[in-house]
């Protein structure tokens, strides 16, 4: 199990690039759902000041 983890002297190279590319998944799918809110928000917002 050690060996799988060392990676043969690369594991900081591996290892490294499975987080990066979990934190990029994860804000790929988180980003867009912040946006929608924040872009209902302001669809909101304006319809109501059209009907004051």
């Amino acid at each position: 199990m050690a060996d799988f983890l060392h990676m043969g002297g690369y594991a900081a190279f591996v290892w490294s690039a499975y987080a990066i590319s979990g934190v990029v998944l994860i804000a790929s799918l988180l980003l867009p759902l912040f946006e929608k809110k924040k872009i209902i928000k302001r669809i909101k917002h304006m319809l109501q000041e059209d009907q004051i």
